[in-house]
């Protein structure tokens, strides 16, 4: 009996080292190893030349890894290896229903897009549901939520090639609980808003954002904004704002958002900084100097911004806020007014009266691009300027511009060309400034071939790296990188990501230095960026040798406050 036993345990012990020589054979260091290319680790340090390796879904190291083994090896050799870049205002919140794939943001390196300017995709009532579903244009989709929190998940459940993240937006909860009335909340109301951005806050938004110069959001008083930012602050969140002017009140419009700040007790950031119209872009001296004081003073303020001289928005940003009462049904009923017409044309020709008139901040009607119609029968018409289409109308422009808003059952996407280039150059040198495409993650096929994005959509974060540092040497690589990886996660309170740090989630993208730039143009937007040949997502690789996997390992990303349900 005991030499049966002896036996079995032999046999055993023999049996079990054959098995782990056999794992021993299969087994790997690492499942992906990234080696030889030009490290640079999001902090703001020079490059440096070493390997990458991951396992699931972290990066488990950052060293040299020689001998070393993975199921898949890449030679980053001549190319630079970066975090994956934070695209701190996207507007992908219907694209990536309509196409998880995120093209244009992936080819670029994006693995993060934040969403939330003013407008939030949550909370909803069934009203709003109601009305955004009759207003969608091109994209169709089913609205499957309630709550922001719901939507992301959604979007991940669903499957997208990014992470994704957003603000509640303050536009949002106002009209969950006003609608579009031109008035402040009742206090009963205010408690409502206060309680749909705690929600949010808790389901993991990232703060508040605001865009002030949009009915009905320009309604909106400092106070309330001040509130619901409170709410935002208790749970870490953020504070960001298309500011009430970019323009004319420029200077007021940084003032309410640094007030905001300091007495919520906030960080906040401005949306797509810029000096609007040619009359403005010598202000900028003034609008960095409050803002150097104020983070000089403690407040923790920062910006982001596009890299062109055009914005895109719609005409209704060309129209006073009080013919918009209301929504878009009241604004194209009062706009058949004989009456209202008149007073609406004057009012578009003048500088706004405490109110951002972007038509007149253009300068002329030749620097309005329309790019986005709802109306099939009006899409022969994108691509051509206000004028051109005023001329073929025999109108003037702005009854054009009235007309087109009627017909097409929309506000009109539009190009407004208002900025320097010197001030473009200028703010991307900031310290404190990161980097947002302000525009929908597309691809030139299906669907979104029916409108035309702005150029910023396709190339904004390889026209950064390829024109304003390889070409124009703005500021130095190691610095751009830091500007779209670690900085806006550090300020974002985004837990382990930015880096390429052990323990750190693998967002990784590896790029060619020497070739990467942007194609899109105003004529041409639907044109790829080139340059960037790989990018994992979580560990998962959604571009390789340049080419989409069709991968989907994109996942919502919580903000600071989120408690788990």
């Amino acid at each position: 009996m005991k030499i049966k036993f002896i036996f079995i345990a032999l046999s055993l012990i023999i049996l079990f080292a054959c098995f782990m020589l056999s794992c021993k054979e299969n087994y790997n260091d690492f499942d992906v190893i990234i080696i030889g290319g030009t490290v640079y680790d999001g902090s703001g340090s020079e490059g440096v030349i070493t390997d990458i390796g991951i396992i699931g879904n972290k990066v488990e190291a950052v060293r040299n890894l020689d001998g070393k083994t993975a199921g898949q090896v890449i030679d980053a050799t001549g190319y630079v290896v970066t975090p994956g870049f934070i695209n701190m205002l996207s507007w992908a919140t219907a694209s990536l229903i309509e196409d998880g794939n995120s093209q244009s943001d992936i080819r670029q390196g994006v693995t993060l897009e934040i969403m939330g300017e003013g407008w939030s995709m949550g909370p909803l009532s069934d009203s709003m549901k109601k009305e955004q579903k009759e207003a969608q244009g091109d994209i169709k989709y089913e609205i499957k939520w309630t709550t922001l929190g719901e939507y992301l998940q959604y979007l991940e459940d669903k499957g997208i090639s990014t992470n994704v993240a957003s603000f509640v937006g303050a536009t949002t909860v106002r009209i969950h609980e006003i609608g579009y009335e031109n008035r402040q909340p009742t206090p009963d109301e205010l408690d409502n808003m206060k309680a749909l951005v705690r929600t949010a806050m808790e389901e993991g938004a990232l703060g508040v954002g605001s865009s002030l110069i949009y009915a009905p959001a320009f309604y909106s008083s400092t106070e309330e904004l001040i509130a619901l930012c409170k709410v935002a602050s208790e749970y870490d969140g953020m504070y960001i704002s298309h500011l009430r002017s970019e323009g004319d009140f420029w200077l007021e419009a940084i003032d309410e958002l640094l007030r905001i700040s300091k007495e919520a007790d906030i960080p906040a950031e401005i949306y797509h900084l810029k000096a609007g119209g040619k009359d403005n872009w010598g202000k900028l001296d003034a609008a960095l100097a409050k803002i150097d004081s104020a983070r000089n003073a403690g407040l923790q303020i920062t910006a982001d911004m596009y890299n062109y001289i055009a914005g895109a928005t719609g005409l209704d940003a060309s129209m006073p806020p009080w013919v918009q009462e209301g929504g878009y049904d009241a604004w194209a009923k009062r706009l058949m007014d004989p009456d209202i017409r008149i007073k609406v044309k004057t009012e578009m020709m003048e500088k706004g009266d405490g109110w951002e008139n972007l038509y007149f901040a253009a300068g002329t009607p030749e620097n309005l691009l329309l790019v986005g119609f709802r109306n099939d029968s009006l899409k022969y018409l994108t691509g051509k300027t206000l004028q051109e289409v005023a001329s073929m109308r025999g109108t003037s422009p702005e009854e054009t511009a009235m007309d087109l808003v009627v017909e097409d059952g929309s506000r009109v996407g539009t190009v407004y060309f208002l900025m320097s280039e010197e001030n473009v150059k200028r703010q991307i040198a900031l310290p404190y400034l990161s980097f947002g495409s302000d525009a929908e993650s597309q691809a030139p096929e299906g669907v979104f071939l029916k409108s035309n994005p702005h150029p910023r959509a396709y190339g904004n974060f390889a026209r950064l790296l390829g024109k304003y540092v390889r070409d124009e040497k703005v500021i130095p690589l190691e610095d751009a990188i830091r500007k779209l990886t670690s900085l806006p996660a550090g300020n974002l309170k985004i837990k382990n990501r930015g880096l390429l740090k052990e323990g750190y989630y693998a967002d990784v993208v590896v790029f060619d230095p020497q070739t990467i730039q942007d194609h899109a143009t105003f004529a041409e937007p639907h044109q790829y960026a080139t340059g960037v040949v790989h990018v994992f997502v979580n560990g998962v690789q959604v571009l390789k040798e340049g080419d989409h996997t069709g991968a989907h390992p994109g996942i919502f990303v919580k903000g600071p406050g989120y408690i788990k349900k």
